[in-house]
């Protein structure tokens, strides 16, 4: 049981980095042409842009727009038929990985270079109705599906590891569905992370583990943790299982775009510690160099780093020497897991220096070169907060999985565990006044802020102090563990692919319309007459609430809900006693770029999400301060919809 809380304690290190992959040994594609690749029939582009219009499915009949006359009768007049453009559509340039294929052009695309271990970062866009995959060493497929909206995924949708189609007992796989489905609208580009171990053969050729899926994420969200794939899945180059095979792309199902791709080639090295030395202080340290000027309370020689030598658990000082050997030039990703202070220095080379009291982290990582050889290494720890258990880890990775150089026990499994404080709707409207740190920054705290949870699984939150709808999401509602566990900070967190909008004020007179919209910082006081909240009042026929303000008079009444697919939400703004001031204007979005799409909506921010209008004024496109902004000009109530 220990040996397997261990392997848990090391998959959760190896997936639970903030920082990305080490970018001193990721490789990017910068796809300037197809040199990366293998050859290809031509359904393969390299290309500047891609536009996918999301209302128009892939399987529907689309040429160029034509008329067709059916002749019915001689009384009747003949009708026309259009035919739909087809959904996709490109501009020359580089940058983008963009599949075509047609019923003559459809092979799949198969890198140049092999791997075993292996990191991948992409972002990736896809029209309705499309389908594609990633196969890992060609043989593990990743499906990628236009899935957006899908209550309950399979393993064929977005994310899922894809079951292969034998019959034959012992021979079938049957795919693993994501955990959930954060899949964005057709016609966006969508994040994914992908971890993969590949299966291990001992010198016999035989296999001894399975392939492993460390890790997918899919726009920010877990969608699968550790799971094991003991056999190709459907539609492999070869329906077999070697230490290496090239990635491979789903070409023959239908269109598929590519940018921003990065992968780390990983490879298991051998490496370990010696000659490890050790001393320790007590006392109230509040940096390293209060204690390392000073006589050790005790020293002594040990087989691997351990905090166990500690004769306190608060109020310490420790430090660690010895040598770490590595068997290739290669680049090494050293991971930290400590309470308290610490340092890591490597070839007299500092990587790590986080210097406090009460720190914490399971993560620490940073990424350096070396050569084959030995080499010093020093860590030093200490910590003053009694309510932290000692704990001290050193992980390297160079494979998929991060291999320890500590002893077991120097690394508490959890002294002081805690169960998440989840909290869900039920079968009504649920509503938390709380904090939230916009994109997940504490610097872009909201501090008046009411979070809205929707049977339906989509939510928002709403600044009180701004009359502004900052987020949105789909899936489960709120983490409020930071808000309520122990003395909290008042803050809880979105569960799911948030989508963030804006923050400030929307609504604003502005003196001309190239002025920019007010700025409200956290500790800013409202000026009197220009902007006041008034809470909220309960729509009796839905339960929802209705938000209410006054600004320079005029009264205004936000009403926020889902559609029947609970797959957008509608906002509307409702105006009374406009007046007849000039120059009201209302942001609904802003980004570094905006385009206007082919059914009429706008793509946010590099077509991270969607604004169409619902009803009322018609948006327009500015540019302010080195951003782009979707406007109206207010002369009544309209509404918007927001589409991810």
């Amino acid at each position: 049981m220990r040996n397997i809380k261990l392997i848990l304690l090391i998959l959760a290190i190896a997936g639970s980095s903030t920082t990305g992959y080490p970018q001193k040994s990721a490789k990017s594609w910068p796809l300037q042409d197809l040199s990366d690749f293998r050859p290809q029939a031509g359904n393969w582009l390299i290309v500047g842009d891609v536009t996918m219009n999301p209302d128009v499915d892939i399987h529907e009949k689309h040429e160029d727009v034509q008329h067709v006359a059916l002749k019915k009768n001689k009384k009747t007049v003949a009708p026309l038929v259009e035919h739909k453009p087809f959904p996709v559509a490109y501009l020359a340039g580089t940058g983008i990985l963009l599949n075509m294929n047609d019923n003559v052009k459809k092979t799949n695309l198969q890198t140049a270079f092999e791997h075993s271990d292996l990191e991948l970062e992409l972002e990736v866009m896809l029209p309705k109705g499309s389908n594609s995959g990633i196969y890992l060493q060609g043989r593990y497929e990743v499906q990628l599906l236009d899935s957006w909206g899908v209550k309950t995924p399979s393993f064929s949708d977005i994310g899922g590891i894809y079951r292969n189609w034998e019959n034959e007992k012992g021979k079938i796989y049957m795919g693993k569905a994501p955990l959930s489905n954060p899949a964005k609208a057709p016609g966006l580009w969508q994040k994914m992370k992908i971890s993969f171990r590949a299966p291990r053969f001992n010198a016999a050729g035989e296999k001894i583990e399975n392939a492993r899926f460390i890790y997918v994420d899919l726009n920010g969200v877990r969608i699968h943790d550790n799971v094991e794939v003991p056999l190709p899945t459907g539609g492999p180059i070869e329906n077999n299982e070697k230490p290496f095979g090239p990635l491979m792309i789903q070409g023959d199902h239908g269109p598929v775009a590519f940018r921003n791709v990065k992968y780390t080639l990983l490879k298991e090295i051998a490496v370990s510690t010696s000659n490890i030395t050790y001393q320790t202080w007590y006392g109230n340290f509040k940096l390293i160099s209060d204690f390392t000027g000073l006589k050790p309370s005790a020293s002594g020689s040990l087989e691997a780093i351990t905090c166990e030598v500690l004769e306190n658990e608060n109020a310490y000082g420790s430090s660690y020497r010895g040598t770490i050997t590595v068997s290739e030039d290669a680049s090494y990703r050293f991971i930290m897991a400590y309470t308290g202070g610490v340092r890591l220095v490597v070839n007299n080379q500092q990587l790590i220096n986080h210097q406090a009291t009460d720190g914490w982290s399971r993560n620490e990582e940073t990424t350096v070169s070396l050569k084959a050889g030995s080499y010093p290494f020093e860590i030093y720890n200490y910590k003053d907060a009694s309510w932290l258990p000692p704990a001290l880890g050193l992980f390297v990775q160079t494979g998929s999985t991060p291999k320890p150089l500590h002893a077991y026990n120097s690394i508490p499994l959890d002294d002081q565990p805690v169960s998440p404080i989840l909290i869900n709707p039920g079968s009504e409207i649920k509503m938390l006044r709380a904090f939230l740190d916009f994109k997940g920054e504490y610097k872009q705290r909201l501090t008046h802020i009411i979070g809205v949870g929707d049977p339906s699984g989509t939510h928002y939150v709403y600044d009180l102090k701004a009359g502004n709808l900052v987020c949105v999401w789909h899936g489960d509602f709120v983490d409020a563990t930071p808000m309520w566990h122990d003395r909290g900070d008042g803050s809880f967190r979105p569960m799911g692919a948030t989508q963030y909008l804006f923050t400030n004020q929307p609504l604003a007179f502005l003196s001309s319309e190239t002025a920019s919209f007010p700025m409200i910082t956290r500790d800013a006081e409202i000026k009197a007459g220009e902007y006041r909240g008034k809470g909220y009042e309960i729509e009796t026929s839905t339960g929802r609430p209705i938000f209410k303000y006054t600004y320079q008079g005029i009264d205004v009444e936000d009403k926020i809900y889902p559609d029947n697919q609970n797959r957008i939400i509608t906002h509307e703004v409702n105006i009374k006693n406009r007046g007849t001031k000039t120059g009201l204007y209302y942001k609904l979005a802003d980004g570094k770029s905006i385009q206007q799409m082919p059914n009429g909506s706008y793509a946010i921010d590099d077509k991270s999400f969607y604004i169409r209008k619902a009803k009322g004024a018609t948006p327009k496109i500015r540019e302010v301060d080195g951003k782009k902004e979707l406007y109206v000009s207010v002369e009544d109530s309209f509404a918007y919809s927001i589409i991810w």
